[in-house]
Parts: structure tokens; sequence; C-alpha cells
């Protein structure tokens, strides 16, 4: 990796690192092949300095280096692998109008189901956040996120399968989509196109109606995952026990993936601002009886980990309150502990897993 002047950038670079404004807001993100307009964009922001790779980055020689050395490096080969797969199933169904079932119970099967029981998926699927969020990348991560959280509530390997092929497929009313609709952010939508949008959880479940041999759950985490517990959610405003239980867990999956995922024009979050809205909503919109287990699991996992904080301290994760407080205790490089549920103007930007 090497740090190059914007001036000097050529097309066909690769970003070394994410770039961000001031405000946190994604420019361009990593691993992004540089074109000309992509260096204009920069200039024009009036950014000095971005990090590129280098030639050894780029060999095969290096990707030999990383997968020996990496210890998420066969996770993300799998990941690479299953994303294929995964783009060719919604490309059928948006082609068809059906979902290829054989293929979709493979890949659950043989591929996704093992990397949610990987005991390091979370940090490996944040270290894979900056990858497009189209359908197939976002329900793959979904899907996974889902098997992981079926894990920690201790469900059978039936039944963590089902909450899998769940979290897979409660985005397939998207394959109707029209493109310009696929392109934009929901927060940016005109009335007209959240209309069209929100229509994806019923057009979902039509399409799953028509495949008998999948269960009642995964045809209703496709209509329910944006219901909410305290009947704010769509299509129908549902409520608390008349939202599926699948639904419910393929719903804080996807607002966790939802809040990692990096995205060009957006603040650049970590998982600690998912775990705050988790532990902030799970008395209200969401299930606790889904983000407790969540919240218990995950904060455990992040522990030791190193963070950077907006004022520039450095320090580690030492602890997290035991009353579900939204925000871990960090240690900072004097072995001062700082609680960030005390200290509302502080955040952590940066964060490497252990």
């Amino acid at each position: 990796m090497r740090a190059v002047s914007v001036e000097d950038l050529k097309p066909g670079m690769t970003l070394a690192r994410t770039v961000t404004n001031d405000e946190m807001i994604v420019v361009l993100s990593e691993n992004t092949l540089l074109t000309k307009a992509h260096i204009t964009r920069l200039g024009f922001l009036n950014i000095p300095v971005v990090y590129v790779k280098d030639e050894y980055e780029l060999s095969q020689n290096y990707l030999v280096a990383t997968s020996i050395f990496n210890r998420s490096n066969a996770f993300v080969r799998e990941y690479d692998g299953v994303v294929k797969s995964a783009k060719k199933i919604f490309e059928d169904t948006n082609k068809t109008g059906t979902v290829p079932v054989e293929e979709t119970h493979t890949i659950i099967e043989k591929e996704v189901g093992p990397m949610a029981k990987n005991s390091g998926a979370i940090d490996y699927l944040y270290e894979l956040n900056h990858l497009a969020s189209d359908i197939y990348n976002h329900s793959l991560r979904v899907s996974i996120l889902a098997g992981v959280i079926a894990k920690w509530m201790r469900f059978g390997p039936r039944k963590t399968q089902d909450i899998i092929l769940a979290g897979f497929l409660h985005d397939i009313g998207k394959t109707k989509f029209s493109q310009r609709l696929l392109e934009k952010h929901v927060s940016k939508m005109t009335d007209e196109d959240y209309e069209a949008y929100i229509q994806h959880t019923v057009d979902g479940q039509h399409v799953l109606n028509a495949l008998p041999d999948l269960s009642e759950g995964v045809k209703l985490a496709a209509l329910q995952h944006h219901e909410r517990m305290d009947g704010s959610g769509y299509p129908f405003g549902s409520s608390g026990q008349d939202i599926h239980e699948y639904a419910r867990i393929v719903a804080v999956a996807d607002i966790y993936d939802n809040i990692t995922t990096e995205r060009e024009g957006f603040v650049k979050e970590t998982p600690f601002t998912a775990i705050a809205y988790i532990t902030e909503h799970m008395f209200t919109t969401l299930d606790p009886g889904v983000c407790m287990p969540v919240l218990t699991h995950i904060t455990d996992a992040f522990l030791g980990s190193k963070v950077m904080l907006n004022d520039g301290t450095k320090g580690i994760i030492a602890a997290y309150p035991k009353d579900y407080a939204g925000l871990p205790i960090i240690s900072n490089e004097e072995e001062q502990l700082i609680n960030l549920n005390d200290h509302p103007e502080l955040k952590i930007v940066e964060y490497n897993p252990k």
C-alpha cells in the first residue's frame, strides 16, 4: 500500500483504504477500481492523498501470502465463491419469476450454513462491509447473520437451516424492481418510489407462495421482515406475536447489515452503532427474545478489539455494562476506562477485530 497524491492518480489504480470526508461520509470504498470520474470527484472534494494498492498487493504472491496469514481469508474465499451462486439465483428469479429451489437449497446446506457456524463470522462479515449493497450480497450476508442468531438462540440444525433460508430469500421480492429503483437508497426515495419499494414484501411472499416445499416461516419472513413489534412497520402494521419468529430474527439481521454495510454518500458506521440501535429498540420495535441473545453474544465477541474514537483516542474494548447499555467501556492507552454511554460526544470511528 502506498500513499498517492490525487494529482498523481491514474485510472486503473485500486484503492487500498476507504476514503471518507471530515464527517465520516464514505466518498469511495476500499477496493474501488479508480476511473477518471472517480479521480475528478476526489479533486473536486479537495481530498489531497489516498492510499492505493501497490504492485505486490495486486500480485499472485501477495494473494498466496495473505491466504496463509490472514485469519479471515478462508471465510472471504468461501464468501466470494457462494456470492456468485447467489447472484445467479437472483438473476434467474428475475428472468423466470420463480426461485430455482434445488440450487438455493444446495448453497444454503453446503455453503452458507457452514459459514454461519464459523465462530468468527461476525468479525469476518464486518471485514467484507465495503461490498456492494445489491440484493444478492445483502441477502447472503443477512442469511449468514440469521444463522448466527439462530445458533445463539440455541435452535436445532433443521430450524437453523430454515432460518438461514429465510434470511437468504427475505428480499426476493426486489427481483421485480426496476434498475432505477434498485440503485436508489430508501432514504432518498420520492413518495411514489417508496410505495413501490415497500411492495417488495408482498411480492416476495407471492413469489415464495408458489413453492410448496418452503415452510410458512420462510414465506412470512419475506412478507414481515419490515414489520415491527409495536405495529409501526409495513406492509400491514402487524405487531407482537402476529409477526412470525423467523421474520423477527431476519429483521434484526437485516438492520445489523444495513447499518454496518459501507455505502458511498453515507456515514461509515461500525458494529457498535448497530449494537446501540438494537439495544435502544429491543423493547419497542424489535423482539427482546431475539435481541437479548444477540447482545449477550455479540458483545462478548468484541471484547479486546482495538478501536479509535472520533477525538483520536485509541484503546481496546474492556467491557460492556451489565444493564444492556448500548455502548462499550473503552480502556485507553493510559489504561483509563471510558464508558461511552456517559459520553455522547464520543463515537467509535475505527474498529479492528482482535
